[in-house]
């Protein structure tokens, strides 16, 4: 978000480099039918992060026109790139090739990094949306508001909270 309301907006944020934007964006395309996934390095902060790179990463899931895993080996490469670099793990992304730019209920199950940033891509119409996963115990009121995706079906506590996407 620009304008005059951009510094009055609590929610989490994420700013992006329209670089990575369009990178991301070009892979979700050319991967489909099946969801593309990776990993945001950067600076990270719980309410505001800022992404540096980004590393794809093969879906190794069992059905990935449907969901994404990253495979663990890869993901740990991964990790220890940004650790060589100096970045943090800022957050994680996927396409979504046929679904809504939201967390579906397989990515609130699969959650498990509080604070960080979910991107996701959707294809259908075209739209990239951001999320931060809260646990229960970050959050004041036991919600994370109207635009919450929350874990009450899956048994976790916590939720997505929809954050503001800034693309530099």
């Amino acid at each position: 978000m620009t304008g005059p309301d951009a510094d009055t907006d609590d929610r989490p944020t994420l700013h992006v480099p329209s670089e990575i934007r369009d990178a991301v964006l070009e892979r979700a395309r050319d991967g489909r039918p099946r969801e593309i996934c990776g990993v945001f390095g950067g600076a990270f902060g719980p309410d505001r992060s800022h992404v540096r790179s980004q590393y794809p990463a093969e879906n190794v899931a069992e059905n990935p026109h449907t969901r994404y895993l990253i495979d663990p080996e890869e993901q740990l490469a991964v990790f220890e790139r940004f650790e060589d670099r100096g970045e943090e793990v800022v957050g994680f992304y996927h396409s979504h090739p046929r679904g809504p730019p939201r967390p579906s209920e397989t990515d609130v199950a699969a959650a498990t990094w509080p604070d960080r940033s979910y991107l996701i891509v959707s294809l259908e119409p075209e739209t990239i949306g951001s999320w931060r996963w809260r646990s229960s115990e970050r959050s004041t009121d036991g919600s994370c508001g109207s635009s919450a995706v929350d874990s009450e079906e899956s048994g976790k506590s916590g939720g997505f909270e929809r954050e503001r996407l800034v693309v530099e």
